[in-house]
């Protein structure tokens, strides 16, 4: 059974999912929402108290002034509000993509609100040697949202990343992903992957560095492996690429128990 939570913050409604028993884990993404957790949440509920949610501004998650950018910062607090809500002192936390950076934010802001840390693919594309070339990137697929329109800023968006281009095709979106996506682009691309992470702070805790076995091409593995490499830690191997957890459900919530 699925329980729905709305949690009223200063400037936002945070809706938000909890299934399952056992120690709490905490699934985040960003822009992803609890439904694209869903297929690995409910693999998990046997064992775990698994807390999903709209990261703010996203699907059900809605903002007073839906012109705010979106933070790492924020939504660290975000979710650390989530664990007050819940009456928590700490969880694990699993955070894929712009969720794992908010994790590394969370764990920088709220240190002892964390027990284990799966940063599953973060976007820090400032550790990358390449980075001025990257932020560029970021900058005119930006540019390109405002003149040319969605689609064509997710196109670069694609290209950049490392992603076939027919890996983009899918079934038509729906009029909230087209939403989703739009904010994506105009509040939230720019400062998660700008967000530069606190080696320091991340070292005093435990941070496991997930990284896709099909993702060798990607933007996101090579950001990975710096990662690690700055924390000193080996990656830890997940199925699928970088959204393993909506191919693979089953095998990913596999690795991530034995990280756990």
């Amino acid at each position: 059974m699925t329980a729905t939570h709305i949690l009223r913050r200063p400037d936002a409604r945070l809706r938000y999912e909890v299934r399952g028993s056992g120690p709490l884990l905490v699934v985040t993404g960003a822009p992803m929402a609890a439904a694209d957790f869903a297929p690995l949440a409910e693999a998990l509920a046997a064992e775990f108290t698994v807390v999903t949610h709209d990261p703010r501004g996203i699907s059900g998650s809605v903002l007073d002034d839906p012109e705010q950018d979106s933070t790492p910062e924020l939504r660290a607090d975000d979710l650390a509000a989530i664990l007050d809500d819940l009456g928590a002192e700490s969880a694990d936390v699993f955070g894929s993509s712009g969720g794992a950076v908010t994790g590394l934010a969370l764990v920088a802001r709220h240190p002892a609100r964390v027990r284990t840390l799966v940063a599953h693919e973060p976007p820090c594309v400032e550790l990358l040697p390449d980075a001025a070339e990257q932020r560029a990137a970021v900058d005119d697929m930006i540019e390109t949202f405002h003149r040319d329109g969605l689609w064509a800023a997710f196109a670069k968006f694609m290209g950049n990343a490392g992603f076939e281009q027919d890996e983009a095709a899918g079934p038509p979106p729906s009029e909230q992903m087209v939403a989703d996506s739009s904010r994506f682009f105009a509040h939230e691309l720019r400062g998660t992957t700008r967000y530069v992470p606190e080696v320091e702070a991340l070292r005093a805790g435990r941070v496991v560095v997930g990284v896709g076995a099909e993702s060798g091409q990607l933007v996101t593995y090579r950001t990975s492996v710096a990662l690690a490499e700055l924390l000193g830690v080996t990656p830890v191997e997940f199925p699928g690429e970088h959204g393993g957890f909506m191919g693979h459900p089953e095998e990913f919530a596999q690795v991530l128990r034995k990280v756990l």
